[in-house]
């Protein structure tokens, strides 16, 4: 008998079919990289219960992923400083596309699409001359490289398409590395981050800087509310007295607002900010903490820390029903609600970093 999957791959090789959707592929409502048991890496798609919905095998350790807008299809990364992508067909389990990182050049492990899937952007390091690269990929003609242009800023890490499909918000870490020097921070005495709006074609629209005695508070990752509110999580590079908040928010033409500067509430996350996530209602906005073992949620309105959970090893998170989401390096993924945790699998995997929530999850 022929399987379902199977059925549909034949199909799909015969071009009689339109482009397989989600759906096709197992309706899973996240990505995640991980490390199984025997040490391979793989790129998982999940569903909302923790369900494995399908594993894609990695040539090392990932990062995150990029998913396409309209077809079963995502982009797996390399962790920095790695060289490889993977474009992944995940109904059918083929290798639609493989591309690398150009000649001095790495990725940091993201990308986003634009609206209508044709283009790939992706951060990178142009690391010769200490300066963060925003790639451009033709996702139409296998992922065929276009040009680049200025993130206009160091160490751009992380990157999302803003609601109006024509701008980029790009989270520039404000770190220099080089492949040389392995994972080493080579300039933190004069790391200056930054939250960057550019066009499609590379335009600085908008540049916004941490106040001065925040220089060090590097900004990693990114989520984005319906309304274009911009939520934002740092990672601390200075000394380890009172650590500064990892999380805040930014709206265009404002001034960044920092949540969790209240005392004791700051050291509880160790000065490090792993991964942000809006809820599914935009009422909150979560921060996770590996280092910490904790993830604190706030009313994005009003501030308040809503919810202070702690979890070993916590660090993938992103919107649910009723709540959040979360993953772990011990396998566990739990949703984190009004009640508080709630266990909903584990699996052999060492889960990586981050949780990519599928349109519609």
């Amino acid at each position: 008998m022929t399987s379902r999957r199977g059925f549909l791959a034949g199909i799909l090789a015969t071009g009689l079919a339109p482009s397989a959707t989600w759906a096709d592929a197992g309706a899973p409502d996240y990505l995640s990289a991980g490390q199984g048991a025997d040490g391979s890496h793989a790129l998982f798609g999940l569903s909302g219960d923790g369900a494995i919905r399908f594993r894609h095998p990695l040539p090392g350790r990932g990062h995150a992923a990029a998913a396409h807008p309209h077809r079963a299809q995502a982009v797996g990364f390399a962790r920095r400083p790695g060289t490889f992508a993977f474009v992944l067909d995940c109904v059918t389990g083929q290798t639609v596309a493989e591309f690398t990182a150009p000649p001095g050049r790495h990725f940091y492990g993201h990308g986003v699409l634009s609206r209508d899937g044709a283009r790939l952007y992706t951060p990178e390091n142009d690391y010769d001359n200490a300066a963060g690269v925003i790639g451009v990929w033709d996702a139409a003609a296998g992922y065929r490289r276009l040009g680049e242009f200025a993130s206009a800023g160091v160490g751009p890490h992380d990157i999302r398409l803003m609601p109006d499909g024509v701008t980029l918000v790009v989270a520039n870490g404000g770190i220099e590395t080089h492949p040389d020097s392995g994972r080493a921070k080579l300039n933190i005495p004069l790391m200056q981050p930054s939250l960057v709006y550019l066009t499609l074609e590379g335009e600085v629209l908008e540049a916004v800087a941490l106040e001065p005695a925040l220089h060090m508070n590097s900004i990693r990752h990114l989520d984005l509310r319906g309304d274009g509110l911009v939520g934002f999580a740092m990672q601390w590079q200075g000394g380890q007295g009172d650590l500064p908040p990892v999380l805040g928010t930014h709206r265009r033409g404002g001034a960044p607002h920092l949540l969790g500067a209240a005392a004791g509430i700051a050291d509880q996350m160790n000065g490090y900010g792993g991964s942000v996530a809006f809820s599914g209602d935009g009422t909150l906005l979560a921060v996770s903490s590996p280092r910490g073992g904790r993830v604190q949620a706030y009313d994005v309105e009003t501030g308040e820390l809503a919810q202070n959970l702690t979890m070993e090893d916590v660090c993938g998170l992103g919107a649910a029903p009723g709540g959040f989401i979360a993953s772990s390096g011990t396998g566990t993924l739990v949703r984190l609600e009004a009640g508080g945790i709630i266990p909903i699998d584990r699996a052999p995997v060492r889960w990586d970093n981050h949780l990519v929530r599928l349109t519609g999850a």
